[in-house]
């Protein structure tokens, strides 16, 4: 999942970032609002993570544009603000939920959880395709036959095909998803990434491939039993 981080507090971005990392999600960062406004107007992220102190423009500002613009991608407040009318005020703007700092690094992850589950429709933390199974807090992908607990690029690559089963996703979009649009990795990378999925696939015994249609992109389908 790919999430964008709008705090100007550097050290605490920067701290951010590695947890969510940590945690196999891939983050853009900006510093202030109108950065924030500006990439969140994109609405290629699962989730937004806003503090209301920024320069530029605030959190509060960001929030109410994107929601007039009709952005609906969820947004979890960031603020040191405590009070309960602050949190009234940025959930009547279109906030879907508000954490205080200091925070709990556990709870800050299972509210990007709650979040982006509510996105659209009720997603499970156990994702099934086939004879697989893929754990989104555990990052574990199981068979009958064994598990092995996938990296990050790997797990989000996985997600986005299970996600959408037998639709192609483009090379393209695993590179704006996951290694984000600054990256300097070239194309190929998703190949490479590509190959080492399909090893663990075939070392699991899953009854699915990851099929490649030359010059459009990769998708996920069932082997079909021969007779």
């Amino acid at each position: 999942m790919r999430l964008l981080l709008a705090e100007d507090e550097k050290e605490l971005s920067k701290a951010l970032c590695a947890i969510l990392k940590h945690n196999n999600y891939s983050v853009d960062a900006v510093f202030d609002g109108q950065d924030a406004l500006d990439y969140g107007m994109d609405e290629n992220y699962d989730g937004i993570i806003l503090d209301l102190m920024m320069p530029k423009k605030n959190g509060l500002e960001v929030l109410e544009a994107l929601r007039k613009a009709g952005v609906s991608t969820p947004v979890l407040i960031l603020t040191a603000k405590s009070q309960i009318e602050d949190k009234i005020v940025g959930l009547d703007k279109g906030a879907d939920d508000y954490l205080t700092k200091p925070f709990a690094t556990g709870e800050l992850l299972a509210r990007i959880r709650a979040m982006t589950r509510r996105k659209s429709e009720f997603t499970p933390n156990v994702m099934t395709f086939g004879n697989l199974s893929l754990n989104r807090e555990t990052f574990e992908l199981s068979s009958p036959t064994g598990a092995v607990r996938l990296g990050n690029k790997e797990f989000q690559m996985l997600e986005m095909l299970m996600d959408n089963p037998g639709r192609l996703i483009s090379t393209e979009q695993f590179m704006e998803r996951i290694w984000g649009y600054e990256t300097e990795a070239e194309i190929n990378v998703v190949w490479v990434y590509i190959s080492y999925i399909r090893k663990k696939l075939a070392g699991l015994g899953a009854n699915v491939e990851i099929k490649a249609t030359r010059g459009v992109g990769y998708s996920l389908a069932e082997l079909r039993d021969t007779p």
